[in-house]
């Protein structure tokens, strides 16, 4: 009987010996199931951050490509009138320079006819002085 209760003792140990790393193993799975969910956990964390800055990069290169635009088209608009105006300004400034002339000249030629007839000259004067109202 001695080998036989020796070999069922030796089974018996080996079977407790498989349990026990059973056990061990089933602990460790545990463990580790346990990190790769916090791995996980922590993987979209960041993925979410990353994804969330992202966006935000984006929004601003957004927003900073629209006040560009604007800037450049506020420029372009601000050019545009300066060149619509400048051209303008100096023909206008021609125009009165030339209107100044003509009324020189007009005036000119008007006191000319004036002061050549002594007596015409000395009808405006009376015309003018009986205009006069002294108070």
């Amino acid at each position: 009987w001695k080998p036989m209760l020796k070999a069922i003792h030796d089974r018996e140990q080996g079977i407790e010996d498989a349990l026990s790393k059973v056990d061990k193993m089933k602990a460790d799975i545990a463990a580790m199931q346990s990190e790769n969910e916090a791995l996980l956990a922590k993987a979209r964390e960041e993925r979410a951050q990353m994804i969330k800055e992202a966006k935000e990069t984006a929004d601003k290169m957004v927003a900073d490509a629209k006040e560009k635009a604007k800037n450049e088209y506020d420029r372009i608009v601000a050019d545009a009138q300066f060149a619509i105006n400048q051209p303008k300004n100096a023909a206008l400034t021609d125009v009165k320079n030339q209107v100044g002339s003509l009324v020189v000249e007009v005036a000119e030629k008007v006191l000319r006819r004036e002061l050549s007839n002594k007596a015409e000259q000395e009808n405006y004067i009376k015309q003018l002085s009986d205009g006069v109202k002294l108070n």
